[in-house]
């Protein structure tokens, strides 16, 4: 498939499901998207990260699909998963709760996007945003109120690293209509969509 020539208003998005782990583990591939995180790192300490090692997250991960939990929206380019947005509520990630730059701004139930893993050969065509979007319609289709963020907000008009920007880039989120209601740190604002 030509991505660049691909119209990204076609994309699809969907729940990631059993049903669908296969079209996540291809899009992950054999390196589990960046560094064999298995889209993990926020759900465990830092030393059961370390110790679970790749494949171990990778089973943690699909255990937690199979508990029919959603943790997250797939977008499809025909199809083929192109792109990933993990968003469940804020309480499934630990790590959050253990950070001081990303502590809770209040105690109101919130849903948190933090993660985004896309395709190289899509990268750069907003698949970013569409994905903001589709997690959103996700969170009111089950209840939530408030979408809440942690992208990264470069000081400098310069190109970071996929790696460097898996939670987002505030941009993409202020497009979405986020706003930002807190910041405790320079380029990490906390960002939130309220859902009428």
């Amino acid at each position: 498939m030509c991505a660049k020539s691909f119209d990204v208003s076609k994309l699809k998005f969907y729940p990631l499901t059993v049903e669908r782990w296969a079209d996540f583990e291809r899009l992950f591939g054999p390196n589990g998207a960046c560094g064999g995180c298995w889209c993990m790192w926020w759900k465990l300490t830092r030393k059961e990260f370390t110790d679970l090692k790749e494949e171990g997250r990778k089973k943690a991960f699909k255990s937690i699909v199979k508990k029919e939990e959603t943790p997250g929206i797939l977008a499809y380019a025909d199809n083929e998963a192109i792109g990933w947005c993990a968003v469940a509520p804020r309480t499934a990630y630990p790590r959050l709760e253990r950070s001081r730059v990303l502590a809770r701004v209040d105690d109101k139930p919130v849903w948190s996007i933090v993660c985004f893993f896309v395709d190289k050969r899509f990268r750069g065509l907003g698949v970013m945003k569409l994905l903001i979007e589709a997690a959103v319609e996700h969170v009111a289709k089950s209840g939530g109120k408030i979408v809440e963020a942690y992208p990264i907000e470069p000081k400098e008009k310069k190109r970071f690293l996929p790696v460097f920007v898996y939670t987002g880039l505030a941009s993409a989120f202020q497009k979405a209509g986020f706003i930002e209601v807190a910041r405790r740190s320079e380029i990490r604002p906390i960002m939130r969509y309220m859902i009428k």
